[in-house]
């Protein structure tokens, strides 16, 4: 006997309004991820107008601390405030956020907005799934979900090409203006598309909410910016205290997120490398940590030391996420045998990806750099879905839900750290005394070598991960 998928009447959508509800929710999607990857290409000519090269690393880290900690508040204000109120609010501090940015007259003050935007970007896209569920019939749930997914694809891939072209003819300062209409007009739509009560009226959820955990996000937030600062100004002392106590503070908030059975954002025992949860974890958390490199300085390094245009740049940064894409859709169907190889393959072109960067980016060989970064994208195409899969078929099925939103959100989190990271390896290594073509050159080679033991902390946790017994194959 075979039960048909139910099929989305998209007709019908539109002729009740549900599909413009639909097509608006998922634009705070589109601002957020979009955002997200474009910051690289545009980061040139910031620094360029700007200064403070040693604090580029906190473009990224901050943005997604913001992030982290708004998407999480997101999904448990919605009981207590109605769906469009949320909404409007996100919007709002995302536009906020978008023209300090535009409008920034230094480095400290553009990532005061890129703190801000974050906030709100992770808001919208907590508040678009909440959507789905409030607003929608159940039993089209998941093909909304998938073209929301569609969405985020369209937004990565579109996100670099965007800044690189605003950034070179009309100037990076108009490339987060667009966001400031865009988060702006959304926050006024709210208004005229979200008017049925489920969306105007406070739903409280029944029973006993679960407690929003601010201990934990605190203590996660104030650790990414302790190993930022560390990397900001390079002294023995004074920055290995602050990465000790940073590092310190990420096994504190492991702690902390353990002991809140009822709001924790991780399965049990997260980072035990002897279990299939915690190899998985380790791996994804070590690859996020060490592919922000190419993310963050990737542009900035390819124009000041080759001079190679803001749109070139774009198409690299392009072209890994449009690797990652097809190859994700391409073993999507594999046979379960084959599945251990494709994970530890995907782990193994990750690790290649990182390292040849450090040569390939020194040299400013286009062809090999790019090749590099299909490497690196591919690898996660390749790798995650099956990564995921595993652990969430090897969580507690009291925790398969937990298990299942604790990858991306540990993905966050390694983005958040890896850039961080990033700033004080580069600051290290000579941005900390100004952007120039030799200590381009120096950061340029350290940048990328100084992860490749970190990805292969991630290969053999792919290894571990495929060899424990308690992973079973998923079809």
């Amino acid at each position: 006997m075979s039960i048909e998928k139910p099929q989305v009447d998209w007709r019908a959508l539109w002729a009740s309004g549900d599909l413009a509800r639909f097509v608006f929710i998922s634009l705070g999607i589109l601002l957020h991820a979009t955002n997200e990857t474009m910051v690289a290409t545009v980061m040139p000519a910031m620094v360029g107008e700007l200064s403070g090269v040693e604090l580029v690393g906190w473009s990224l880290a901050i943005y997604e601390i913001g992030a982290i900690v708004a998407g999480a508040a997101a999904g448990r204000l919605v009981s207590y405030v109605p769906l469009r109120s949320n909404m409007v609010a996100a919007a709002l501090l995302y536009a906020t956020g978008a023209v300090v940015c535009a409008l920034a007259p230094s480095m400290p003050v553009f990532l005061a907005g890129r703190l801000i935007e974050g906030l709100g970007g992770g808001a919208l896209v907590s508040l678009a799934f909440v959507s789905v569920e409030r607003l929608f019939p159940r039993n089209i749930w998941p093909q909304l979900f998938g073209v929301m997914s569609a969405v985020w694809g369209v937004a990565v891939f579109s996100g670099p090409m965007l800044g690189a072209v605003i950034a070179q003819f009309l100037s990076w300062r108009w490339a987060f203006g667009i966001f400031f209409f865009g988060g702006g007009g959304m926050a006024l739509a709210c208004f005229a598309v979200l008017r049925g009560p489920t969306a105007t009226r406070r739903q409280a959820a029944t029973g006993k909410l679960p407690p929003f955990p601010f201990v934990a996000l605190g203590t996660l937030a104030v650790s990414v910016v302790l190993i930022a600062l560390a990397g900001v100004r390079i002294e023995l002392l004074r920055s290995s205290v602050l990465l000790v106590l940073g590092l310190a503070g990420l096994a504190l908030f492991f702690a902390l997120d353990a002991r809140k059975p009822l709001s924790r954002l991780f399965p049990s025992r997260p980072l035990d490398w002897n279990t299939p949860v915690g190899s998985g974890m380790i791996m994804v958390a070590a690859f996020s940590v060490a592919t922000c490199s190419f993310t963050v300085y990737g542009p900035l390094l390819l124009t000041s030391l080759h001079g190679i245009s803001l749109l070139t740049s774009g198409y690299i940064i392009a072209a890994e996420s449009i690797a990652w894409s097809i190859l994700s859709i391409s073993v999507a169907n594999a046979p379960v045998h084959r599945e251990k190889a494709i994970i530890v393959t995907g782990a193994a072109m990750i690790a290649a990806g990182v390292a040849g960067f450090a040569y390939a980016v020194p040299s400013g060989f286009i062809p090999l750099i790019l090749f590099c970064a299909l490497l690196q994208g591919g690898g996660f195409g390749m790798a995650w879905p099956f990564v995921t899969r595993v652990i969430v078929a090897a969580a507690k099925p009291t925790e398969s839900t937990v298990a299942s939103s604790a990858v991306p959100t540990m993905q966050r989190i390694g983005y958040a750290v890896g850039a961080a990271s990033s700033g004080i390896i580069a600051n290290a290594a000579g941005f900390a005394d100004g952007l120039s073509g030799d200590t381009a050159r120096h950061v340029a080679s350290w940048l990328f070598i100084a992860f490749v033991p970190l990805t292969l902390i991630g290969v053999s946790a792919a290894v571990r991960l495929i060899r424990r017994p308690e992973a079973p194959a998923v079809a």
